[in-house]
């Protein structure tokens, strides 16, 4: 990370060529108003004053040559009304990509160090801006892939996590504190009773491994799923994945065999972003491209969330079906579905049905018509775990999850301990653990090297 006391720049927001009118370059530290004033030059005969959150315009120069590099506007915020806390200066400049850098050259070599990833957070943090699930709510906001999950996001931004987490330390505290006064003064308080601290630490061990089940479900709508559709040849898998994806991503012919490479497409389906790979269909092949294609369909098998397993319905549950079945991943969740529903009247799917097992067990779609879609959805997130969506209200992160994770573990020793009549000193142990780790999600017990590992995973300039 960047040294203590040091002057930091980087680009500030999203820059992609020939994309963007207008783009960020941000200076935060105790040198930030002097490298703006070498850089920039105002409009006008008069010098401006530099107010704090005052907008001036003028243009980035070259100050040995004066020459003119951008039409800017500037912004100052003087400490601590800043996101960092120190002074800072934004300079918005045109978005191209060439502009930006030549802004940020100037910048660089006028008394500012390049920022490292996430060090305008960790100011942030460090400065008492924001506490650490603030800070890295901010990033989950930035990457958010649906609606959802940028409201989680902000429900962390606005110290939701913080609040839930820190009422649970605090009694932890109070459990804490009775125990050690208990331990010192024992002869001149009243006793205490093991079954009434015992309750209330089952009471907030109870809470946390509420809010890791949660977590579960949220990071799925902050990271998305990853969904292998996979089939013998010729079964629709294209055609769903077309279908699910609103437009024509992969090739569909009546021709077994199209697909001879893995095709992924993005889909956000009831605000959980998902990842579908068209996988080539699994056969014994000669052409070796298609061979290689189907070594490929088999490697995904073993990295997604689901196996959406398609069958063609109209020629009912075949042998090289079950083969592909008995070939699933024994550890990934997997769902067994009849495609092409639509050529089927339905006198012959219900007899097909009634005698068919691997029918009767499955969903019936088709991928043209949209028959079964909303059955199909409903049975999905079923199989990925995610069926209350509509009731998270904050979601911890995997960091904050692990930590959690790692309190509970501390209160079931606690629990053991207590079953096991050890005397109080025991008990404080697991105790001070689990108020630790706690506090290692709000950043309230933290290490300086945890800081920086976990902010050395923000874009630069974040």
């Amino acid at each position: 990370m960047n040294r203590p006391g040091s002057t930091i720049a980087a680009v500030a927001t999203a820059v992609a060529a020939g994309v963007g009118s207008v783009a960020i370059v941000r200076i935060s530290g105790p040198q930030a108003q002097a490298v703006g004033q070498r850089v920039f030059r105002p409009t006008g005969k008069r010098q401006p004053v530099w107010e704090s959150h005052r907008v001036l315009y003028g243009h980035v120069v070259e100050p040995a040559s004066g020459q003119v590099l951008d039409e800017v506007l500037l912004l100052y915020m003087q400490a601590p009304r800043s996101f960092t806390g120190e002074d800072v200066v934004e300079l918005h400049c045109h978005g191209g990509v060439v502009c930006v850098q030549r802004v940020l050259e100037q910048v660089l070599t006028n008394g500012a160090e390049a920022a490292a990833p996430g060090a305008f957070s960790q100011r942030a943090f460090l400065h008492g801006r924001l506490d650490l699930t603030q800070a890295e709510a901010v990033a989950q906001v930035i990457s958010a892939r649906s609606r959802r999950a940028a409201g989680l996001a902000l429900a962390g931004l606005d110290g939701g996590i913080e609040r839930r987490i820190e009422g649970l330390r605090q009694q932890l505290l109070e459990q804490l504190a009775q125990l050690e006064a208990h331990l010192d003064f024992e002869d001149d308080l009243p006793p205490l009773r093991p079954e009434a601290v015992k309750k209330k630490i089952q009471e907030v061990a109870k809470n946390l491994s509420h809010l890791v089940k949660d977590s579960l479900q949220g990071q799925s709508l902050q990271q998305g799923l990853r969904v292998a559709i996979i089939g013998c040849p010729n079964v629709g898998k294209s055609s769903l994945l077309n279908y699910l994806g609103g437009r024509d991503r992969a090739i569909v012919t009546d021709l077994p065999g199209t697909t001879r490479d893995t095709l992924e497409t993005e889909v956000v389906l009831r605000d959980v972003p998902i990842t579908l790979v068209d996988t080539a269909g699994i056969r014994e092949a000669s052409n070796p491209v298609e061979k290689l294609g189907i070594a490929r369909s088999r490697q995904v098998l073993k990295q997604v969330d689901l196996i959406i397993l398609l069958f063609d319905v109209h020629l009912g549950w075949s042998e090289a079906d079950q083969a592909l079945a008995n070939e699933l991943p024994e550890d990934v969740p997997h769902l067994r579905v009849g495609n092409k529903v639509d050529l089927l009247d339905q006198s012959r799917y219900q007899a097909n049905g009634g005698s068919n097992d691997a029918l009767k067990s499955s969903l019936a779609i088709s991928s043209i018509t949209g028959q079964g879609m909303e059955a199909f959805t409903d049975a999905f997130f079923r199989c990925c775990g995610l069926t209350d969506l509509e009731r998270l209200d904050i979601s911890l992160n995997r960091r904050q999850t692990s930590m959690a994770q790692k309190a509970i573990e501390a209160l079931i020793r606690l629990e053991t301990t207590a079953q096991a009549g050890l005397p109080w000193d025991f008990w404080t142990i697991d105790l001070r653990d689990a108020i630790h780790y706690l506090g290692e999600i709000t950043g309230k017990e933290i290490s300086e090297n945890i800081l920086d590992e976990i902010f050395s995973k923000f874009c630069i300039g974040k």
